[in-house]
């Protein structure tokens, strides 16, 4: 009986160590039927905005990977179509027009054999003139912050379609992948002022007092924040405040919006500070400066050797 009873129990264990496995088994899953796609690399961005100060040399342009099952030889067209976007503040976004036109079509015989992949690559440009001109507007109607959205359109010889409408996040957005089938591209308005100044602060106004012959000569120093246009300075009393045996703390700062410079901020006792544009020259930059208590000045910040003040400033 206990021989029948240990056989028994080893038969069962058996069973049980069976059934448990049988989650390892590898399911019958018919792959040779699957179907496949293709998608569009991104494997260079030599250029993804367009200089508002020098849209006559600014250029959209990509390297891209057509990656399918023939290595790329699906590929039959890329429709490359375009749009104008602008925000509107209080209004919401404009689109100019309001479905994107054809600009330029790739064909498969732009798809190139290289020597770093099996996959062919084909490269493109596309400058912003034709982008301006192509979505019905002129270089005097763009704005600084404008947007053009271009999006890609893949038919392959099957007559399938491949966009952004029809991708997957991961084959859009992860690095391996690189595929979103849509690029937009910014109007920009590079800005450079970064850097410490000589300067002269004239015809001083303060109910507080100002400096000897209502003048101050010393440096600034304009630090960017971020990746903004905007320029913290070192002080923006411009000397005044020492000479009124007082320490400057603030957060004042000039901003560069594609050529238009203001000022905004307040200083350690919660007063605000404007500028007022009076002229500029490659050497010589001058505004006026007004805080909450009234103080006034007039500034005069020369430009450093090899880098003049830029002509767009306003």
């Amino acid at each position: 009986m206990k021989t029948l009873k240990y056989s028994f129990g080893l038969l069962a264990m058996a069973v049980i160590f069976l059934s448990s496995c049988r989650d390892f088994v590898e399911p019958n899953v018919p792959y040779k039927d699957f179907d496949t796609g293709a998608y569009l690399r991104t494997i260079s961005r030599t250029s993804t905005t367009f200089n508002f100060f020098d849209l006559a040399n600014s250029k959209f342009a990509l390297t891209l990977e057509a990656v399918d099952k023939e290595d790329g030889k699906t590929v039959q067209t890329v429709e490359i179509r375009v749009r104008h976007r602008r925000l509107i503040p209080g209004v919401g976004l404009k689109y100019t027009p309001t479905n994107d036109v054809l600009i330029k079509t790739l064909q498969a015989s732009d798809f190139k054999t290289n020597t770093t992949s099996r996959f062919l690559r084909a490269d493109f440009t596309i400058t912003a003139a034709e982008a301006i001109a192509a979505v019905g507007l002129t270089a005097a109607g763009i704005n600084g912050g404008d947007v053009f959205e271009f999006k890609m359109i893949l038919t392959d010889k099957f007559g399938r379609k491949f966009n952004s409408d029809n991708v997957t996040t991961n084959v859009a957005g992860a690095p391996f992948y690189d595929s979103p089938f849509q690029y937009p591209v910014s109007v920009i308005c590079p800005s450079d002022l970064a850097g410490t100044y000589d300067f002269t602060a004239t015809d001083q106004k303060s109910d507080y007092g100002t400096c000897a012959g209502g003048t101050f000569t010393g440096k600034t120093t304009w630090t960017k924040v971020g990746t903004s246009t905007k320029y913290l300075v070192s002080d923006g009393t411009f000397g005044l405040y020492g000479c009124q045996n007082d320490v400057y703390k603030g957060d004042v700062g000039i901003s560069d919006a594609c050529g238009v410079l203001s000022m905004s901020g307040v200083d350690g006792y919660g007063s605000p500070y404007s500028m007022k544009f009076i002229s500029r020259t490659a050497e010589l930059l001058t505004f006026s400066v007004t805080n909450g208590y009234g103080d006034f000045m007039i500034v005069k910040v020369k430009s450093n050797a090899g880098k003049p003040w830029p002509a767009t400033l306003k």
